[in-house]
């Protein structure tokens, strides 16, 4: 009896894992890519985003006869540029491929219509514009970072539309292998906005071990060259804008953290300030700089260590997420419970500073996403030091967007309003 009752047991459990095991590849994530623009003219450089192609792996994105690599994230995650090349038909399919993994959109190739006149054109024009709201007055900022960049207006006219008002605060990234974004500036300050730009010293797709942008050499002086270039271009392009070197520091994603790629104790600290004078020896007075922090977590770097003095910041900001059950090991999280911690740390390392939350949204598994919106903005609007909000509009590790759902949307659109009254 008790051979037979193992034998049958053995056989159910076999029974269910392969069952489970066949139920695998349709619980993976589905490969998919974005474009910062869907239509245009050949020429058109378009900017693609893609999620849920296999980790740390090389790819490359092709449109017609036009070609260009990537390697993806830790979390198979790419973005890449790509020029759309002349085409024969007017759609023309990108497909991105990692592996075996493949992703496609139509991007549609658009020619000026000779049944309409460069007079009715002008006169269209004003009546798209009117048609999208207007920045906010309101002391709490609302901002985002979209897929495409500053130069995806479409992005960001969809943004407006669905939550009320046009961001005020255009949130972007740069690695350090990439020239000063001038005219990414231009097009946000053609918006009436301002840019949160976000300056990553690594190299995008390489990990978090990369002994060439490792904090000593970059406080030892070995990118001054780079750095002044950069500060040269933002003095010289003179208007207001936030400049947040190596965001989320306290965490172990990022090769300019401590414990990670070789760093230290004190070297981040040490590297900001080098960061900093060497910028501004350039004359970049217009530059704010922004000091930016994951939420403190059990685990993280504590902040005091990584601050680096109140002469060296102009702003601090914090990174939150409420990841709800979208991971394994995450758990629904409230605004309050968010960021209250946080808030309280830099408030006590940074007294007087303005803040900013550079970096929030949350998922809509396990809970209301609509209410975590209204609650947010609610929770942040009565506190006075906190000057901005952006939101990370991203399908990426989970559904970002303002738009996942409808009621997230709407529940955005109705807080922000409400903060206005």
């Amino acid at each position: 009896m008790m051979r037979r009752t193992c034998a049958a047991l053995c056989a159910v459990l076999a029974l269910a894992l392969s069952m489970l095991c066949g139920a695998l590849p349709s619980q993976a994530a589905t490969a998919a890519i974005m474009l910062s623009d869907y239509s245009g003219p050949a020429g058109t450089t378009v900017t693609i985003t893609g999620t849920g192609f296999p980790k740390k792996t090389a790819g490359t994105v092709s449109a017609g006869t036009g070609q260009q690599s990537f390697t993806t994230s830790a979390s198979g995650y790419f973005k890449t540029a790509l020029v759309i090349p002349e085409a024969a038909d007017a759609s023309l399919r990108i497909e991105a491929r990692a592996g075996a993994t493949a992703a496609s959109a139509i991007f549609t190739v658009t020619y000026s219509s000779p049944s309409v006149t460069e007079e009715e054109q002008q006169v269209a024009a004003p009546d798209t514009a009117a048609a999208l709201p207007d920045i906010s007055s309101a002391r709490l900022r609302f901002g985002v970072g979209t897929p495409g960049g500053p130069l995806a207006q479409g992005e960001l006219d969809a943004v407006a539309a669905m939550s009320g008002e046009a961001p005020s605060v255009i949130l972007s990234y740069k690695d350090f292998r990439q020239a000063p974004p001038v005219a990414e500036l231009d097009a946000v300050r053609a918006r009436g906005a301002v840019t949160l730009l976000t300056w990553e010293p690594w190299a995008w797709g390489g990990g978090t071990e990369q002994p060439a942008y490792s904090l000593d050499r970059i406080a030892a002086g070995d990118f001054d060259a780079y750095l002044r270039q950069w500060g040269t271009a933002l003095a010289q392009w003179g208007h207001p804008v936030y400049l947040r070197f190596g965001h989320e520091m306290n965490g172990n994603w990022y090769p300019w953290s401590e414990g990670v790629n070789g760093n230290g104790a004190g070297d981040y600290a040490a590297a900001w300030r080098h960061v900093h004078d060497v910028v501004s020896s350039t004359g970049a007075a217009n530059v704010a700089w922004v000091w930016n922090p994951n939420v403190p977590y059990w685990g993280s770097t504590p902040l005091d260590g990584l601050y680096p003095g109140p002469g060296y910041v102009d702003a601090v900001a914090l990174d939150g997420y409420n990841w709800g059950t979208s991971a394994d090991w995450s758990k629904w999280t409230q605004p309050w419970e968010l960021f209250a911690d946080g808030l309280g740390q830099v408030r006590s390392l940074a007294p007087g500073k303005p803040i900013m939350i550079a970096e929030t949204s949350s998922a809509e598994q396990g809970g209301s996403k609509a209410s975590w919106n209204a609650d947010l903005v609610y929770y942040l609007a009565q506190q006075p030091d906190i000057t901005a909000v952006v939101w990370f509009h991203f399908n990426k590790e989970t559904d970002w967007r303002i738009d996942s759902s409808q009621s997230s949307a709407d529940a955005l659109r109705g807080a922000l309003a409400a903060r206005r009254g």
